[in-house]
């Protein structure tokens, strides 16, 4: 919010005060003028130490004229709208916007100001594309073309993307994403250039960080089990140690055994009974021990009965089911619910 709001500009009363605002004053006006309900839930998304700064500016404001509160909204309102402009077309596509609605001179500073924290990542337009589209347009790239590609695109739609390529590249590609580090601003410039005749593209003059393990673990936690089995397996024969570092810091439903109890029983609270059901048709009985355990008799002898008389099922339903499971423990585990041991981390000590 405040970053929003420090655009390296203040405001300066000019009827009834000479005060100026910076940013993180002008986001404590805007927080308090929209009152506590819905501040409340824009402090939801929120960092602690942003929280923390903006109690403390909304604790110093004093009475604030009503025309500066609502110059404060209207900046706030051009900057939205500037920036979803942006996100939609781009900064030329958002400049000709803002200049037919509020004119030229007004449309140039705002711009100006948003680019001068705006940093807009390589292949930002192909982030806003489809990924069914993008995948038929990249699946005849090079492998390190792809790498590079999907490194930069959020993890679910690189996953979409990841797990359609052909068996034989999909190993490939996750490797190139794990061990890529930085990529220098003439390589990102070129391939953009490739793409450019059919997508308009905005290039970094910085060298930017993108793919390593870390994101490649993130992908990988979003495709389908089978394509991630195939993908572990094919980079265990090509490189046995990526393939090591990558399965530590990746969590599969059969880790469900390395949570505690209260963690078990907090994400079985989360689960359908009937995606439990079929989750657990083609596990270890250690697995399924671990669950039994943490349910009362009742509940597991009812599960039981349900895995029974549900026969025979769909190998791909079960892993729908358990990939279903896992995304309420990494959700559970991201919020700081329960605490998920991997493999090769030191223990939790209380």
């Amino acid at each position: 919010m405040a970053k929003v709001m420090d655009t390296g500009s203040e405001y300066t009363g000019k009827k009834k005060s000479d005060k100026t605002f910076n940013g993180r004053q002008k986001a404590a006006i805007f927080l308090v003028t929209i009152g506590s309900e819905i501040s409340a839930e824009i402090f939801k998304y929120l960092r602690e130490d942003e929280i923390e700064t903006l109690t403390f500016e909304i604790a110093r404001l004093e009475t604030i004229d009503p025309d500066q509160k609502d110059a404060i909204l209207q900046e706030f309102q051009e900057l939205m709208m500037a920036n979803q402009f942006i996100s939609t077309g781009g900064i030329d596509y958002a400049r000709e916007l803002l200049e037919k609605a509020l004119g030229s001179q007004k449309a140039v500073d705002i711009i100006n100001r948003l680019t001068s924290s705006l940093q807009v990542r390589p292949f930002d337009f192909i982030r806003r594309t489809d990924p069914a589209h993008l995948l038929n347009f990249i699946q005849q790239e090079h492998p390190q073309t792809i790498a590079l590609i999907l490194a930069y695109l959020e993890p679910n739609k690189a996953s979409v993307i990841l797990q359609n390529l052909p068996h034989e590249v999909q190993s490939d590609v996750a490797r190139r994403i794990a061990t890529m580090d930085r990529t220098s601003p003439e390589v990102l410039r070129e391939v953009e250039r490739v793409l450019e005749k059919k997508l308009s593209t905005l290039s970094s003059e910085d060298y930017t960080a993108a793919g390593g393990v870390p994101s490649i673990v993130e992908i990988l936690n979003l495709v389908d089990r089978a394509s991630e089995k195939q993908i572990i397996e094919s980079l265990e024969d090509e490189d046995p140690e990526l393939a090591e570092e990558i399965k530590k810091r990746m969590f599969v439903f059969e880790d469900i055994v390395m949570l505690d109890d209260k963690a078990i029983q907090k994400v079985m609270r989360e689960v359908d009974g009937q995606e439990l059901a079929k989750a657990l048709k083609s596990v270890d009985q250690e697995v399924q021990d671990k669950i039994f355990r943490n349910m009362s008799k009742r509940a597991a002898g009812m599960l039981k009965e349900d895995m029974e008389f549900m026969g025979p099922v769909r190998l791909k339903d079960v892993e729908e089911a358990q990939q279903k499971i896992v995304s309420i423990i990494r959700k559970l585990e991201d919020s700081g619910e329960i605490v998920v041991a991997r493999a090769g981390e030191d223990e939790l000590v209380v």
